[in-house]
């Protein structure tokens, strides 16, 4: 079992996150400190709703110059997307919720953490749906207030970030006779992070989904376009009793959905 040294959290925000992100010319100079086989969110794309906190994992290992330990140093990732690195509140930038370094040399740590993301004040715009690139704000301490180096290591990776979606569905009539005609409607949304609301996924295929009742499995039964509100509409011959649904895939910018399978009783 690994023992841990003390967790370093980083509430990386405003001018904190300018700070540490802005070295004077002084202080941006090599560290020394090398980051490799960064890893965050498991490799896996981020989705984000409009409200909800986001906490994706980061791991990556550290190695530093003879002399120091990791108490001499502060290493905290982050994410940011076009061609700065220096990243801030108003630019949407995304920093450290925690790290904790696990030394197994004296000179080299595995690092685990997590990222911090509140969309109603980390993203600002749908254009934030796109490439984050990965990178290490390194500090190397002189002295416990001392600093004697400090740079950003870019290069590391990228990691998606995509807009959280939505899929609701209603059949009706319910309850219908058999062989009769079922109509089944629906929406499909997605976050507007610059609105903070789910707005309407317009021109997305979606599959309309079957799956009979006493049963596990859904069986796609056709694939329908939403029109520019993002509303879904089509219609079924009801055969059996069971329950109906929509679902989509992802996308570069936008995660899947499905919803709820809605429940027909044919008679």
């Amino acid at each position: 079992m690994r023992t841990g040294r003390s967790t370093l959290t980083a509430a990386l925000t405003g001018a904190l996150a300018l700070g540490v992100l802005t070295a004077s010319p002084a202080e941006a100079a090599d560290t020394g400190v090398t980051v490799t086989n960064v890893v965050v969110n498991g490799g896996k794309p981020i989705v984000v709703g409009i409200s909800e906190e986001k906490n994706p994992s980061v791991g990556f290992r550290m190695t530093w110059p003879a002399g120091y330990s990791s108490d001499d140093i502060t290493a905290f990732p982050y994410l940011y997307h076009d061609t700065t690195a220096a990243k801030g509140k108003e630019s949407g930038g995304i920093y450290t919720g925690f790290v904790t370094y696990y030394d197994d040399t004296p000179g080299s740590a595995d690092v685990e953490g997590q990222l911090y993301i509140d969309p109603r004040w980390t993203l600002d715009s749908t254009n934030d749906a796109t490439t984050w690139k990965i990178a290490v704000n390194v500090r190397l301490w002189a002295t416990e207030t001392k600093l004697k180096a400090e740079e950003n290591l870019t290069g590391l990776g990228t990691v998606q970030v995509k807009r959280a979606a939505r899929a609701t569905v209603n059949a009706s009539p319910e309850p219908v006779a058999k062989n009769k005609t079922l109509t089944v409607t629906g929406k499909l949304t997605r976050a507007d992070w610059g609105r903070e609301a789910y707005v309407g996924y317009p021109d997305k295929l979606a599959k309309l989904q079957f799956r009979k009742a006493g049963t596990s499995t859904y069986t796609t039964v056709k694939t329908v376009r939403a029109n520019s509100t993002g509303s879904l509409k089509t219609t079924v011959t009801a055969t059996t009793d069971g329950y109906w649904r929509w679902t989509f895939g992802e996308t570069a910018t936008t995660g899947g959905a499905t919803a709820a399978g809605d429940y027909v009783d044919v008679q």
